[in-house]
């Protein structure tokens, strides 16, 4: 994994458990690799690895059964969503809205490039359709 030097990296831990999860790579319900195993996976220290775990237990998105390891609460995705949410909402959108003013994009043209985009990487159909 690549990290990026203006975010810590147990955020970016955070967010590749996320994205994991928003992709059903990781079940719900299910157990998620060890603090030593994703720390060797991910060339970190554990205890970058077991910040980024306890960020998520705080979250509601993982919980620790004694003895046994870590797993996907049956609540995770709606937790996923809120804090993926939350952070769009502070700390990208603002500079997406700014760059919109500053380039003087129409709320058409969005709309036009979103469905584009939709229908490009989310249409269910267009799937059907490849196969």
């Amino acid at each position: 994994m690549e990290f990026n030097s203006n975010k810590a990296i147990y955020l970016q831990i955070v967010e590749h458990v996320c994205e994991k999860i928003m992709l059903n790579v990781w079940i719900l319900e299910e157990k998620i690799p060890s603090v030593r195993e994703l720390a060797i996976h991910l060339e970190v220290n554990p205890n970058t690895v077991m910040r980024a775990y306890d960020f998520l237990q705080q979250k509601e998105v993982i919980y620790n059964k004694r003895g046994i390891g870590f797993f996907i609460s049956h609540e995770a995705m709606k937790a996923v969503k809120l804090y993926k949410k939350a952070i769009f909402l502070e700390e990208e959108l603002p500079q997406v809205l700014r760059n919109i003013y500053l380039l003087n994009i129409s709320l058409d043209e969005l709309k036009d490039r979103y469905q584009e985009f939709v229908d490009q990487n989310f249409n269910p159909n267009q799937h059907e359709n490849e196969q």
